[in-house]
């Protein structure tokens, strides 16, 4: 360990992510927005993650840190097998490592390695939902297989009460072991406009991927509901995957293809989003199991309201007074008069209490970095 870190001063922090930018997600967007204040805070950060096109740069420097792209497989399935990611752990030199998340293969093996290395290792676990109903049902085991290298790592961290109430349970740890460090809420800039194909009166979005978990078909099944009582109304599905056919057919079907909206943005595209999300009167994510998403705070942080799903961490939300619940199997007139209620509300300018910010968030995980790193030496 340098004496810089002894002394605290800046930390070598090696952060550790199966994707990151221009891959789209909550966890690419926390590690972004998490090393650039790192940096600016004076840390040398590394974002290790991988590739499995083959398509970007292997090495890449950002604003002020560097990211490492290493080749992973399979190609086609969300695995994220990389030997060279762990070889390059096991030569690097880092005062703390951070891992991200938690589902892919990458935190096993970035774990095993740190910890052979005797390395601080922070692990997020930053848990999301799937709709395969095996890999559903799977979760459980797949931490509990886990358990030995948690158990191990010098600091946990949740990014919702949900979380932390789950992997206390699940690992067998005494509450305070887990810590609770929530995404933060930063706004969108006010910039650019919209194509009039998105305006609506109300305009809805569902944001997210486009699975079949994420729940947009709730949204599309209250459109009819919601367009007998507001004909001027829109609703626009922001995101990509392999439900987007389905849920077009599902908008035809219902026979509201006219009022309906699909696109996607980039990780270049953010004004081009945020421009979106400033123009809409509700945002909504009706998902089966979320932990603290990113898109949904970005949008509160902007002043629209949300309506989540009563699952999961979205619960949180709501218990906070951050966001309006529904029920995951609420009717689809109980959703119209929910999203209508909340947008006819208008911007919501405060919250009490108030929204995480990224510098809390950025704060606390150094707090955490110089507490692992001081326990070590």
């Amino acid at each position: 360990m340098s004496a810089q870190s002894r002394s605290g001063g800046g930390l070598r922090v090696g952060m550790v992510a199966a994707r990151y930018l221009p891959d789209i997600g909550g966890i690419e967007t926390h590690v972004d927005v998490v090393a650039r204040r790192l940096a600016a805070l004076g840390h040398q950060v590394t974002v290790l993650t991988t590739d499995t096109t083959g398509q970007k740069p292997r090495y890449e420097e950002r604003q002020g840190f560097v990211v490492r792209r290493f080749p992973a497989v399979p190609r086609h399935r969300d695995y994220y097998l990389s030997p060279a990611l762990g070889r390059a752990l096991w030569e690097g030199t880092f005062d703390v490592l951070h891992v991200q998340g938690i589902h892919t293969l990458v935190p096993p093996v970035a774990l095993g390695v740190a910890q052979r290395r005797r390395i601080p290792t922070v692990l997020t676990f930053h848990t999301g939902g799937s709709s395969s109903r095996v890999r559903t049902l799977m979760r459980a085991s797949q931490w509990m297989a886990l358990r030995p290298l948690l158990r191990n790592a010098a600091a946990l961290v949740a990014v919702c009460e949900y979380e932390v109430e789950t992997f206390v349970r699940r690992l067998g740890l005494p509450r305070s072991s887990v810590r609770l460090i929530r995404n933060g809420a930063a706004a969108f800039p006010e910039s650019g406009g919209i194509p009039s194909a998105m305006t609506g009166a109300p305009l809805i979005l569902s944001i997210g991927r486009l699975e079949r978990y994420k729940g947009h078909q709730r949204l599309l099944g209250a459109m009819p509901e919601v367009l007998r009582r507001a004909p001027a109304a829109r609703l626009a599905i922001i995101g990509t995957g392999p439900y987007e056919e389905t849920l077009r057919t599902a908008a035809a079907r219902l026979g509201i293809g006219d009022a309906v909206s699909f696109a996607a943005f980039g990780s270049s595209d953010r004004s081009a989003f945020g421009a979106l999300v400033r123009s809409a009167d509700v945002v909504a994510l009706l998902s089966e199991y979320e932990a603290h998403p990113v898109a949904i705070m970005e949008s509160l942080a902007t002043g629209v309201r949300a309506v989540v799903a009563a699952t999961s961490g979205l619960s949180e939300l709501a218990r906070h007074g951050w966001a309006v619940s529904v029920p995951i199997d609420a009717t689809p007139r109980a959703i119209a008069r929910t999203l209508l209620a909340e947008a006819a509300e208008g911007r919501a300018t405060a919250f009490d209490p108030p929204l995480p910010t990224w510098d809390g968030c950025v704060d606390a995980l150094v707090g955490v970095y110089r507490e692992v790193v001081s326990c070590a030496s």
